[in-house]
């Protein structure tokens, strides 16, 4: 058939001549659609009743209501024209019953599929619950309308109103009654069996990827739930959701190098923000107790599996409680937010399977490194001092900075030796103040601070802290990064006036604690990189 011979056109797409005429084709489609007066895009909205999943799922419960345990007939014995007559006989004798109790719908949807047989034929419609097969037969819907379908291309979006049925091979469609063309395609969607496997176009068009491929809208439901979930657990917990500014004139609260732009209207130069905390803690000083943000952050770094330099981060504080009340709120969290998404506290990541429901493993990170590497950083006759350190990370081959002191070479050796054994969730506690500015000392040991990271999968999942609220102590930390800044680091905060005059007027003893929600989407979704987790991932211009 010339309709079938079209559609397989589409689909080989093998020559450009031959991709460049079926565009034309489709735009002399459209054209003849709008000089007959029936322009789709003239439609500005559309009665949808039901998506896919709903209408099979109130059928098979119909199903079950009216046709109890119906089975098929045995046919045994039969010769194979007396067994497809009973066969035949027992599906329409099924089909008068259910017909008689008919659902009736109204579904829209991307025709993904079409099969022309003369004066019937079958398509099916694509919405966001999934795929759903439709009977269009001239009968039901009309000699005109009929023609015009048979016309129609993958791709084109559709309304169809009708009644849901079961075919005789068992599939449960819609027999359509009412067909409306929504918009027309005018680009020719990638081959249906390989769908969009291009990962880089994946990502440039991801609106062809949400269609062509259902996993990956998949990772975008499961995302949006999360963040729902999020909320929801955070109000069980009588934290309020804030806004705080996206550019700033002294981008603080982490080590990072920013964005800059320039406000015109002041005339001054910004930064984009590439932390919430500064913010969020004048809002502690302000007396709101628990509150939290999930805005994107903006850091001028590097793109890799894990990394985009526009990503969600979520911090939030909670004014009288610690690192400890922060550990607690996280496990639980995770835990929650693991059977809420996945239904199960077990997951399993990339072929790994990570057991949330466990509570999680605390290791300090000195004796991190002592398990791992051999190395205890706390015996002053291994390590007594600095150059101690840097002889030891020399011996190892680990590269460091001349201005690195002892606290700064234990970070080295965890990230070296410690983060890719650490795949079942893993509290690293109590960080050298070296590479903490902004975090409470513990009180047993000024060197150390009451600091936390969560590991699952040998990836940093979040970082809590005890938050530092003595103005004086903060004053001397501030002044340390900047002289790191003037000794080069482009990574180092700067002192914040405005945010040392809120600690002056006094903050309660507050655990504050921020998570990357991307990588968390990527171990909840089982997605290989960060981007399969980002709608619109950072891409270089072509």
């Amino acid at each position: 058939m010339p309709e079938q011979n079209n559609q397989n056109k589409e689909v080989k797409q093998e020559q450009p001549q031959d991709l460049n005429q079926l565009l034309k084709v489709r735009r002399e489609k459209l054209a003849a659609l709008q000089e007959a007066g029936k322009d789709p895009f003239v439609i500005t909205k559309y009665d949808q009743t039901y998506h896919s999943d709903r209408a099979k799922e109130e059928y098979e419960k119909l199903e079950k209501e009216l046709l109890g345990d119906w089975s098929d007939p045995d046919t045994t014995g039969m010769d194979e024209q007396a067994a497809r007559e009973a066969k035949k006989n027992a599906y329409n004798e099924r089909r008068a019953i259910m017909d008689a109790h008919p659902i009736e719908v109204s579904i829209a949807g991307r025709q993904m599929f079409k099969r022309v047989m003369g004066k019937a034929s079958f398509c099916n419609l694509r919405d966001l619950k999934g795929d759903i097969q439709a009977y269009v037969s001239k009968d039901s819907v009309g000699e005109e309308a009929y023609a015009e379908f048979k016309k129609s291309d993958i791709g084109d979006i559709y309304g169809i109103k009708g009644y849901v049925f079961r075919t005789m091979t068992g599939e449960i469609s819609v027999h359509a009654s009412e067909i409306t063309l929504l918009s027309k395609s005018l680009q020719i969607l990638p081959e249906k069996f390989h769908g969009l496997t291009d990962t880089d176009m994946r990502y440039r068009q991801r609106y062809v990827d949400l269609i062509m491929n259902p996993d990956s809208k998949e990772v975008f439901v499961k995302r949006s739930k999360m963040i729902k979930e999020i909320r929801n657990f955070l109000a069980g917990r009588d934290f309020m959701e804030v806004e705080t500014p996206t550019l700033v004139s002294n981008a603080g609260g982490a080590a990072a190098r920013p964005f800059e732009t320039h406000y015109n209207a002041l005339d001054e130069d910004v930064k984009l923000r590439i932390s919430l905390e500064l913010y969020l803690k004048r809002l502690i000083v302000g007396g709101l107790e628990r509150v939290f943000e999930i805005g994107r952050v903006y850091r001028n770094e590097g793109i890799d599996t894990r990394h985009n330099p526009e990503f969600t981060l979520m911090e939030l504080y909670q004014a009288y409680t610690d690192y400890n009340g922060m550990m607690e709120l996280t496990e639980s969290m995770f835990k929650y937010l693991a059977e809420k998404v996945n239904g199960s506290t077990t997951i399993t990541y990339q072929g790994t399977e990570i057991d949330l429901g466990k509570p999680f493993e605390r290791l300090t990170m000195t004796d991190a490194v002592k398990k791992y590497a051999g190395i205890d950083f706390d015996d002053p006759t291994q390590v007594p001092d600095d150059e101690a350190a840097k002889r030891l990370a020399k011996e190892k081959g680990i590269e460091y900075e001349e201005r690195h002191k002892k606290g700064d070479i234990l970070n080295l050796f965890f990230e070296e030796f410690c983060e890719d054994k650490l795949i079942q969730p893993t509290f690293i506690m109590d960080h050298p103040i070296e590479i903490s500015p902004l975090t409470k000392k513990k009180p047993s040991d000024p060197s150390k601070v009451e600091r936390f990271e969560l590991f699952i999968n040998g990836w940093e999942m979040c970082n809590a802290y005890s938050e530092l609220n003595d103005p004086i102590d903060q004053r001397e930390r501030f002044a340390a990064q900047d002289a790191n800044a003037a000794a080069g680091d482009e990574e180092a905060e700067h002192t914040d006036e405005d945010f040392l005059n809120a600690l002056e007027i006094g903050m309660p003893p507050t655990g504050g604690i921020g998570y990357g929600l991307d990588r968390l989407c990527m171990l909840l979704t089982d997605s290989a990189s960060i981007r399969d987790c980002l709608l619109f991932p950072t891409m270089r211009q072509l």
